[in-house]
């Protein structure tokens, strides 16, 4: 590529401050943006990938953060030495960005329509009516179905991949020289993940804008860079090609990336995690087809731990004064068995009814029809008080650990609470040793009991949900996309730890996400979800190997699988 460099970052270091001393987190680093490119940035959280971008566009905080050596150089000119006016003017207009999180990113109480219309006024001086009719072009180049309606739209009532999609308009919308994607797509099914991705490559080849696109998963990298960054510990610790980088990568932690996400190929008793890559601790353990036929025949000789009959959910919607109530079915006639001992993977795109099932079986938010038998006893027509004793025994482990979690109560407490409410163990001195033994278990140590949410990382908080679940000694667990907020390295960990515990305490999941590379992984069993109905249901390698439905082979192929 002959193409001459549009930004260029020289020896950039940036420093935050923390009890008043500054800490540096990115350490001298070098790397350019061609003109006409797409540059991947990979790394793990904290490698400094997302810092290093916010430099650029002149977004890191104020008074606790500084870029403390190095220059960035856009078209010639060095941005650090821009006034916030001229940041201003450049933000949006020639560097524009779209953030991981839409739903944070995008103001609740503004229509869609309008957020884009404004970027239109401020930067391209664009009057009302030319600035709707631009942003009506843009949804449709974006793909967004019925423009005009969305136009009207809050945030809240469209969906994930809809609201990433208006970002993406809105990124575009001043027809910007450089377009940075931080993680755009980390919440998304593959499905949608595969639009975006192709929208993106389409864009840039349309509008020949440089692209830098960043994330955790090099296999979803390889799908839209040209060139790659590996950052480590806010250093690069390699960069080329994608060709050079996939097939022959020079530095252990490179390698560790590529193999820490479960392979669709083969299945590892063991995911390798970033630390076995870095001490050359690589288990060669798999499990064979024949062992897990012959795991299978035991499992399913029992009675069904659970049973899910013609389940069925309505949602109802008030259309408004002397017009009719609306409804649709959530989950339409749904049945399957789940088995003692079994991980069952629910997989399909948002909305198909993945985690409403897990709701309804919870009973906390119940089924409209049909019957849920645990251990042969109905109990979706059990009052709330009567239902009480199952909780103990059927428990969920959430997607966003630190939401579920009291900022404000220690997470020894927060273990020891449930516990405490369902009467287990003598008293609170026997409940404070089983909480410390728990989170050993999970990987931590007792210093944590006396640890707030917000002192730990994203993996540690998962471990928390993970403790604070078997503190209750359940047999059933719902894991609601409980690792799809995770690195690709902290993933391999959980997913490990799943399997641990389930092997000692002979734990049942139902293990949903819309990751297709993990369900095969971790289920026995693969149940496919589409509208609310079963698309497809029988054993996993099976299903991934020989897909019968179009549905199942649409969500297979959507899988990044890397170059």
């Amino acid at each position: 590529m002959n193409a001459l460099p549009i930004l260029e970052v020289k020896n950039a270091s940036i420093a935050f401050k923390a009890n008043n001393i500054w800490n540096t987190v990115v350490h001298g680093i070098s790397f350019s943006l061609l003109e006409n490119e797409i540059l991947g940035i990979v790394g793990e959280s904290g490698s400094g990938k997302s810092i290093t971008t916010l430099s650029i566009m002149g977004l890191l905080p104020e008074k606790v953060s500084k870029i403390s050596n190095g220059k960035i150089i856009y078209e010639g000119e060095d941005l650090l030495k821009y006034s916030k006016k001229q940041l201003q003017k450049l933000r949006g207009n020639q560097i524009s960005m779209i953030f991981q999180e839409p739903m944070s990113a995008l103001n609740p109480s503004m229509t869609c329509g309008k957020q884009v219309a404004e970027v239109l006024k401020i930067h391209c001086n664009s009057s009302h009516k030319e600035a709707k009719k631009q942003t009506l072009t843009l949804f449709s180049k974006v793909k967004l179905p019925r423009p005009d309606a969305l136009y009207n739209c809050y945030p809240h009532q469209i969906s994930g991949g809809q609201m990433q999609r208006v970002m993406i308009a809105m990124a575009i919308a001043c027809k910007p020289k450089i377009l940075i994607a931080d993680e755009p797509t980390t919440a998304l099914d593959v499905t949608v993940q595969k639009e975006i991705i192709s929208l993106l490559k389409n864009l840039q080849k349309e509008t020949k804008m440089s692209i830098i696109f960043i994330s955790h998963d090099l296999s979803l990298v390889s799908e839209i860079a040209d060139r790659v960054l590996v950052m480590y510990q806010g250093k690069i610790v390699e960069q080329g090609s994608i060709s050079q980088i996939f097939h022959s990568p020079k530095q252990q932690y490179t390698k560790a990336l590529l193999h820490a996400r479960p392979s669709l190929t083969e299945r590892a008793k063991r995911l390798p995690t970033i630390a076995n890559f870095l001490e050359n601790k690589i288990s060669s353990e798999r499990v064979s087809s024949q062992e897990r036929v012959l795991r299978h025949k035991k499992l399913y000789k029992q009675k069904p731990l659970l049973e899910v009959i013609n389940l069925e959910k309505e949602y109802y919607s008030n259309a408004g004064f002397l017009k009719k109530k609306t409804f649709f079915k959530a989950i339409n006639d749904l049945s399957f068995q789940l088995f003692e001992g079994e991980t069952l993977g629910l997989v399909g795109e948002s909305g198909c009814g993945k985690s409403t099932l897990g709701k309804a079986i919870l009973q906390l938010d119940k089924a409209t029809k049909g019957s849920i038998k645990y251990k042969g006893k109905e109990i979706s027509n059990l009052s709330e008080t009567n239902f009480r004793r199952f909780r103990k025994e059927i428990q969920i482990i959430f997607q966003d650990p630190y939401s579920s979690l009291n900022p404000r109560v220690l997470i020894g407490e927060a273990i020891l609470e449930p516990m405490k409410v369902h009467h287990l163990h003598k008293n609170d001195k026997t409940r404070k040793a089983k909480v410390i033994e728990i989170l050993e278990q999970v990987g931590l140590t007792e210093s944590y009991f006396y640890r707030y949410p917000h002192e730990l990382s994203g993996g540690q908080r998962q471990r928390i949900g993970i403790a604070r679940t078997i503190a209750l000694e359940p047999k059933l667990i719902i894991c609601d996309e409980s690792v799809s907020a995770l690195d690709i390295s902290v993933q391999a960990q959980v997913l490990n730890l799943l399997n641990d515990l389930k092997e000692k305490y002979g734990f049942t999941y139902i293990f949903i996400s819309h990751d297709l590379a993990v369900v095969k992984y971790m289920a026995d069993q693969l149940l496919v979800m589409n509208a609310g109905k079963i698309e497809e249901i029988g054993e996993a390698d099976e299903i991934y190997a020989n897909p019968e439905r179009e549905y199942t082979k649409k969500l297979i192929a959507a899988i990044p699988k890397g170059k």
